[in-house]
């Protein structure tokens, strides 16, 4: 198995990949969804037709491209044509203002941004003074010859920090790991429908799932911009079997009308929720007898520990029942993903073996290849141990949880 898209659309071409939930206009009334269906096919054929166009615009193996968008298809057809151009994609964030939106240009030296029209004001900001909207792209002079045949360990894929840095790279090698990781620890298949409530240029909305639900030859769920009412709407009608996200998402779809919430759920298999996410907030999904993993990871490697046995069926975390102890509830994650190898390092900079606290570092083929910005700026030696600046316990079962 591969990261190839083409392969997948050769094998099931006519599968749908990505269902576009988002609004038909702007202003379009609560709980509507404009359905735009894209097969596996026609997601290669996008990649294939925005690859072309890049290559008119000179984008050549080695380059980089600057993407400022929300979640469209586009971003993920522009991920599959860099890296049928040998190229890197970088997704700038359009929730940076435009003093931070600065900080990712200070390290990338791209060839090209793209932007969507609606992110016009963010783009100004930006110190480049090469970009193309994506109408400007769509109208680009195709070029007849523009595949590479790159290096599978060059940097596909470039994400930054909250702030806009560091910047971090993950070759397509280390992007499949990371895919096979989360398929085999949740469970992902061709079945599986998931909803990406998280911005594609986080790490935990596209390589924590999208990559790895569309790696399975699952289905996603994209909406432009976030809006619980299409979103439950959107589950219930597609089956959604998978639910990721943040605080914001786990509060604003159990805030809605029961009715619908419950009806959206009654398909999800299992939640996953990013480990910032109180654990009261997750008690109308687990009272629905869900399974809930939490997952904890950093920009290096977005996924490091999650709840165990959701892949099974079988409930991660502590009990929601009466009488539970919230406080273990709150600070429990899990173990360790799978080709992910992590470590406690006490004050005195020495391992702590067995039971102990620490803080935790990881390395494996899962992390990012290269770190750029930052206080630690530069190369990331392969096999280096990466810290990720939290403090956890680690009880005598090897299950970890945040200090």
């Amino acid at each position: 198995m591969t990261l190839s898209l083409a392969k997948r659309a050769e094998r099931f071409p006519d599968r749908t990949a990505v269902v576009d939930i988002s609004e038909e206009r702007l202003y379009a009334p609560a709980e509507t969804i404009h359905e735009d269906r894209l097969t596996y096919a026609g997601l290669s054929t996008l990649a294939d037709w925005f690859g072309a166009r890049l290559g008119g615009l000179g984008i050549e193996a080695g380059d980089t491209v600057c993407l400022v968008s929300r979640n469209r298809v586009t971003s993920l057809a522009l991920l599959f044509a860099c890296r049928r151009l040998g190229a890197t994609l970088a997704p700038i964030s359009h929730l940076l203002t435009p003093i931070t939106v600065e900080r990712p240009f200070d390290v990338l030296d791209p060839a090209l941004v793209v932007a969507e029209p609606a992110q016009r004001d963010l783009v100004r900001s930006i110190p480049f003074d090469r970009s193309v909207t994506l109408p400007d792209l769509a109208d680009a002079e195709p070029a007849e010859r523009w595949r590479a045949h790159s290096d599978a360990s060059g940097p596909l894929l470039a994400l930054h920090g909250d702030d806009g840095q560091p910047i971090v790279t993950f070759s397509a090698r280390t992007l499949e790991s990371n895919c096979i990781a989360a398929v085999l620890t949740w469970g992902l298949t061709q079945d599986t429908v998931a909803p990406i409530p998280t911005p594609l240029s986080a790490p935990d909305g596209l390589v924590r799932l999208a990559l790895p639900v569309l790696y399975a030859g699952g289905r996603l769920l994209l909406d432009r911009a976030f809006d619980p009412g299409d979103a439950l709407t959107a589950m219930a009608a597609e089956n959604a079997t998978h639910l990721s996200g943040r605080t914001s998402v786990f509060r604003d779809l159990a805030g809605d009308a029961d009715s619908a919430f419950t009806a959206a759920l009654e398909p999800v298999r299992c939640v996953l929720p990013d480990a910032t996410v109180d654990p009261a907030l997750l008690d109308p999904y687990r009272n629905r007898g869900i399974p809930v993993s939490r997952v904890y990871g950093v920009l290096e490697c977005p996924m490091i520990l999650a709840g165990s046995d959701v892949a099974s069926g079988g409930f991660a975390g502590t009990d929601a029942g009466d009488g539970r102890d919230e406080a273990a509830e709150a600070a429990s994650i899990g173990r360790p993903i799978l080709d992910c190898r992590v470590r406690l390092v006490g004050s005195d900079g020495a391992a702590v073996e067995g039971a102990g606290s620490g803080t935790l570092e990881v390395r494996g083929p899962v992390v990012a290849d290269g770190r750029r910005g930052g206080e630690t700026a530069g190369s990331q030696p392969v096999g280096r141990w990466v810290d990720t600046g939290q403090l956890f316990d680690r009880d005598e079962n090897g299950r970890y949880a945040l200090e």
